[in-house]
């Protein structure tokens, strides 16, 4: 193949301001993908992105690119439309886990692709793989099976979907460029835009346990992936939510698993139960259908999410009655005086979680299935000295001692109870090009 563009001209017209033409956006794409382009040159055009940013025109066709890198998948042979999630990720976030049996009550298709967790921030897959049985890897075909007989799956995103993006994003890993909002934005998107769903909510975190530590950044990621969804011709919205504080009771894969299905049984953190609610609520309106949050709240509380639940597990060669793994060795962290638990900081219980052996810090990592950290007390809670804060959970206890030096500092006991806000922040809806 001929190579009608010089990457070098590329990196110095983003490097000086410039912005890139569509042609040259399709050519980059393509040629890092095929190796023409080195690593040292993405390296160096995604510090330029990362520095001079990239206008919505630019983003929309640097994401079609990606796209066009591989396969899309088609959903338009099923009979009831689809809704999707996707969470930029958090401590103790297992919404997706209620939140794909709760929408597919109302006869809408929930096809969740899935990650694993790398760092503090569990990933789906590795919360259900602790589930005697259950499997990730679905065909493309089996998933739509999946789809027209239960209404939900969730399961790996396959190798054919968007392949530049797998590249580029562990280039951006070790070059200091995951931050970059326009490679962030278009990483999501092309393969949420790929797997070829009607509609898409958007779950943006902010706070310490969320990659976008400000609402100003949360913001700017939101709008961009609501710009580029859009354009794609994607009913998508976002909502920024909080993750200052780890979401419900448990970080760790087998520990939440369980708080999800204590939600599906109808108990469960209000907070978790509030947000997956607020986003069954988007996902359901976004699919054309008029719900409300009442009869969401009641297909929690009737058992009819919990009956979709287990014909999505069982569909996945898992047992929804078997007993869930637990960790070898526990211990506690107690309260050093009476008052409130005025602050609880989720980074420091993700660290804590991820220490304890329920994450990985490489992708080859294996993850223990009990491992994690569960909490009695949240913030506004009264407390008393020597009361239970927390239980850590691992199978190696030689990581307690490092998960306690994460916690160090990371929650504060005060004379008074702190105010309580709402999880759902912010929502972001389409604005004209």
């Amino acid at each position: 193949m001929t190579e009608q563009h010089d990457v070098v001209d590329i990196i110095r017209t983003k490097r000086d301001r410039g912005t890139l033409a569509d042609d040259q956006i399709d050519w980059v794409i393509d040629a890092y993908t095929r190796g023409v382009v080195a690593d040292e040159q993405m390296s160096a055009l995604a510090m330029a992105i990362l520095i001079n940013g990239m206008t919505r025109p630019e983003i929309a066709r640097w994401t079609a690119a990606m796209i066009a890198s591989g396969e899309r998948m088609d959903f338009s042979a099923l009979s009831r439309p689809t809704s999707d999630k996707h969470s930029t990720g958090g401590v103790g976030d297992k919404i997706t886990l209620p939140l794909a049996p709760l929408v597919a009550v109302f006869d809408i298709a929930v096809p969740q692709l899935s990650g694993r967790g790398l760092g503090h921030t569990g990933g789906t897959l590795d919360k259900l793989e602790s589930i005697p049985g259950w499997r990730a890897d679905l065909s493309n075909a089996q998933m739509l099976a999946q789809l027209d007989d239960v209404g939900a799956v969730i399961c790996a995103a396959g190798a054919g979907l968007a392949p530049a993006d797998k590249k580029l994003y562990a280039l951006r890993d070790v070059t200091g460029t995951v931050e970059a909002i326009p490679l962030i934005a278009s990483s999501i998107m092309s393969k949420k835009i790929a797997e070829g769903t009607g509609a898409l909510v958007l779950d943006v975190k902010v706070g310490s346990g969320a990659f976008m530590k400000t609402r100003e950044d949360a913001t700017e990621l939101a709008r961009t992936m609501v710009d580029l969804g859009t354009d794609a011709g994607v009913n998508t919205v976002a909502l920024i939510t909080d993750m200052s504080v780890p979401l419900g009771l448990t970080a760790g894969n087998a520990l939440e698993v369980r708080e999800s299905v204590e939600v599906l049984a109808g108990g469960g953190p209000q907070d978790v139960v509030d947000l997956t609610v607020a986003l069954a609520d988007e996902m359901t309106r976004a699919a054309g259908k008029d719900v409300g949050t009442d009869e969401l709240r009641a297909a929690l509380a009737d058992g009819r999410a919990m009956d979709v639940w287990r014909r999505m597990i069982s569909a996945q060669g898992g047992d929804p009655d078997a007993p869930l793994p637990t960790a070898a060795e526990t211990q506690t962290v107690t309260a050093d005086a009476d008052g409130y638990l005025e602050h609880l900081d989720a980074m420091a219980v993700g660290m804590a979680a991820w220490r304890l052996g329920a994450g990985r810090a490489r992708k080859e990592d294996p993850v223990q299935a009990g491992a994690g950290v569960e909490l009695h007390a949240r913030p506004g809670d009264k407390v008393t000295k020597g009361q239970p804060l927390m239980t850590l959970h691992t199978d190696t206890p030689e990581r307690f001692a490092r998960a306690q030096e994460s916690l160090d500092g990371g929650w504060r006991i005060a004379s008074q109870a702190p105010s309580r806000g709402s999880v759902v922040l912010d929502r972001i809806t389409a604005q004209e090009a």
